[in-house]
C-alpha cells in the first residue's frame, strides 16, 4: 500500500554498490580497461550505447568515466554525459554530485557550484560528505571567496559533521594569501579546541609556518618546522602535508631548505605503502627554480617526475609554459608543448593562446597562427578576445589574407562585434580589397541580416563612397531584397502547389457521389471539356449501349 501511495516525484535512491555484479561488473570492468587504455572517447560512447541495453551501467561506472575526464580536464564531455545519464533515470549518488561541484569550481564558476550544493541540500536523499565541504571550501577560496568559504565551515559544523583539518588548512592558506596571519592562528586555535588538543594532522602546519614568517618570526617558524618534519616529530605527514612545508619554505627565502626536505621526501616515497611525493610536490619546486630564474632545473625537475610515478596534467604544463614564455624562453616552452603528446596530456585554450601570443611577440606570426588553428581543430572554442588578438596580429604584419582566412573560419562560430567587423573590413580596405568586404557584407544580410547595423551600414557606405563605389553598396542591398523577395514568392507558388495536389489527391480518393454532393458549376464544366481521344471513347461506349 506504501508503495501506491509513495510520491512519484520524490528523488530516486542510488542504487547500492552490491548491484555491480554479474554482466553489470563486466561492463564495469570493460570500461575501465578503456580508461587505462586512455581512450575516454569511447568509455563515454561504451557508456551512453549501455545505459538502453540489457545491460544497463550502474552509477558508478557513469562516475569512473565522468573521474576520467575531469582528470584530463575534459568538462564539457563529462557535463554532457551528466545530463545524459540523467535524462536517463540514472540516480546520482554523493560522488556524482561531488565530480560535478569539482568541476564547477575548475571552471571558476562558483555561483553554479554553490547553487547545485542548495539542490543537494534541498532534493537529494542523502546529506553532503566531509569530501563535498572540502571540494566547496577550496573552490571558493582558490576563486577569492574567502569569508563565503568561512561561513560554510561553520554550516558544515552546524550539520553535525566533525572539524577536518583539510578544511582548516584551506581557510588557513587563503588567509596567508590575504596576508593576515591572525586569522591563521584563530582558525588554528578553533581546531585545537575543536580536537580538545594538538593537531596530529600536519596539513595545517605549511599555513602556521606562513603564519609566524608574515609576523616576522623566524625562530618560531622553524620550531614549527621541526616540530612537523624533525626526526622525533609525532605529527602524521602525507605527500599534501609535506607540500604545504615546502611551499611555506620555498616562498619565505627558505629554498635551499625545501630542497633539502624534497630530496628527503624523494626517498622516503614507497609506494603504496608510504606516499610523501605527488605531482604538488613537483609544482611547488618548479615554481621555486623559477623564481630564482634557474629555468633549466625547473624544466629538469619537471621532467623527472614519471621517475616517481607522477603524472604532469595540463595545468602544470601551462604553470612552466606560462614562465618560460614570460623569459625568453619560447623554443623550450615549445618543446615543453611537444611532449604533452608523448605524455597524454591534452593542451587546453590557455596552452595554445599563451604560445600564440608569445610568438608575435617573438615576430613569429606564422607560427602564431598555426597554434591558433591547432587549437581550433582540437575542438576547443577559443573566445571573441583571442580570435581579435590573433587578427590584429596577423593585420599588423601585413597578412591581411590570413587573417582573411580566419574570419571565415571563426564568422559561424563566435557572435561578432561591430568593432571586430570594422577591424577586418578597414584592412580589406586599406589593400584595395572592396569586393571582399561587399561580399562579407552580403552574406550577412543573407545569414544574419541583424548583424549589419546601421552604424556597420555607415562605416562600409563612408569607405565605398572615398573610392567613389557607394553605389555598389546600395545595389547589394536592393539585390538581396528582391532574392528574399523573389525566394519568399517560390515558397508561397510551392505551398500553394502542394496544397492543390493534396485536395486533388484527397478528391480521387473520395468521390463526390460518394457523399451525395453536388458538382460546383466549375467543376461540371471542366468535367464536360474532353480530348478528342475522350470523344471518341465517349462515341464508341454510346454506339454499345445502343446495340446492346
Amino acid at each position: 500500500m506504501n508503495a501506491l501511495n509513495s510520491n512519484p516525484n520524490a528523488p530516486k535512491l542510488p542504487e547500492p554498490v552490491s548491484a555491480l555484479t554479474g554482466n553489470r561488473l563486466n561492463l564495469h570492468n570493460r570500461i575501465l580497461k578503456l580508461i587505462r587504455e586512455n581512450d575516454l572517447d569511447e568509455a563515454a560512447l561504451y557508456t551512453r550505447h549501455s545505459i538502453y541495453s540489457n545491460c544497463r551501467p550502474t552509477i558508478y561506472t557513469c562516475n569512473a568515466v565522468m573521474a576520467a575526464q575531469l582528470r584530463q580536464g575534459r568538462y564539457a564531455d563529462l557535463l554532457s554525459l551528466h545530463r545524459f545519464i540523467t535524462q536517463a533515470g540514472v540516480a546520482a549518488n554523493i560522488v556524482t554530485h561531488n565530480l560535478l561541484l569539482t568541476t564547477y569550481m575548475d571552471c571558476r564558476k562558483t555561483d553554479t557550484a554553490m547553487e547545485h550544493y542548495k539542490q543537494l541540500i534541498n532534493d537529494a536523499p542523502f546529506n553532503p560528505s566531509p569530501t563535498t565541504y572540502r571540494i566547496l571550501i577550496k573552490g571558493l577560496v582558490d576563486n577569492k571567496k574567502l569569508e563565503r568559504a568561512m561561513e560554510l565551515k561553520d554550516e558544515m559544523l552546524s550539520k553535525g559533521l566533525e572539524a577536518d583539518p583539510v578544511v582548516y588548512s584551506y581557510l588557513m592558506s587563503g588567509q596567508a594569501k590575504n596576508s593576515n596571519p591572525d586569522g591563521i592562528f584563530n582558525l588554528y586555535e578553533e581546531l585545537k579546541e575543536k580536537f580538545g588538543g594538538p593537531i596530529s594532522d600536519g596539513v595545517v602546519y605549511g599555513s602556521l609556518m606562513k603564519g609566524y614568517f608574515l609576523r616576522g618570526m623566524e625562530k618560531e617558524t622553524m620550531e614549527c618546522y621541526e616540530e612537523a618534519v624533525g626526526q622525533n616529530s609525532k605529527v602524521k605527514m602525507s605527500a599534501v602535508a609535506f607540500n604545504s612545508v615546502l611551499d611555506a619554505l620555498s616562498k619565505n627565502g627558505r629554498f635551499d631548505e625545501a630542497l633539502k626536505l624534497f630530496d628527503r621526501m624523494l626517498k622516503e616515497h614507497d609506494p603504496p605503502k608510504r606516499l610523501t611525493v605527488n605531482l604538488g610536490s613537483f609544482n611547488v619546486i618548479v615554481d621555486g627554480y623559477c623564481a630564482l630564474g634557474k629555468f633549466t632545473d625547473a624544466i629538469e625537475v619537471f621532467n623527472s617526475m614519471g621517475d616517481k610515478r607522477c603524472r604532469p596534467d595540463t595545468l602544470s604544463y601551462n604553470n612552466l609554459i606560462d614562465q618560460l614564455c614570460n623569459n625568453g624562453m619560447l623554443g623550450e616552452a615549445e618543446e615543453l608543448y611537444m611532449s604533452m603528446k608523448e605524455k597524454q596530456v591534452n593542451p587546453d585554450e590557455y596552452t595554445f593562446v599563451t604560445l600564440m601570443d608569445t610568438c608575435f611577440k617573438e615576430n613569429r606570426p606564422d607560427d602564431a597562427a598555426a597554434y591558433y588553428k591547432a587549437m581550433v581543430e582540437s575542438k576547443l572554442r577559443p573566445n571573441l578576445g583571442v580570435y581579435d588578438r590573433l587578427i590584429e596580429g596577423l593585420v599588423k604584419v601585413g597578412k591581411v589574407e590570413e587573417a582573411k582566412f580566419f574570419f571565415e573560419m571563426m564568422v559561424s562560430k563566435l557572435r561578432m562585434t561591430d568593432d571586430t567587423y570594422k577591424f577586418i573590413m578597414n584592412a580589406l580596405f586599406e589593400v584595395g580589397k572592396h569586393e571582399d568586404v561587399l561580399n562579407i557584407v552580403g552574406r550577412m544580410l543573407r545569414e544574419d541580416p541583424a548583424d549589419f547595423t546601421s552604424e556597420l551600414e555607415e562605416f562600409v557606405a563612408e569607405a565605398l563612397r572615398k573610392v567613389n563605389r557607394e553605389e555598389e553598396l546600395t545595389k547589394l542591398m536592393e539585390d538581396v531584397e528582391r532574392e528574399k523577395a523573389e525566394a519568399a514568392a517560390r515558397e508561397a507558388e510551392a505551398a500553394e502547389r502542394a496544397k492543390a495536389s493534396a485536395k486533388a489527391a484527397i478528391a480521387s480518393l473520395l468521390p463526390s457521389k460518394l457523399f451525395g454532393n453536388k458538382e460546383s458549376k466549375e467543376d461540371a464544366a471542366a468535367a464536360n471539356e474532353s480530348t478528342p481521344e475522350a470523344e471518341v471513347v465517349a462515341k464508341e461506349n454510346t454506339e454499345e449501349t445502343s446495340a446492346s
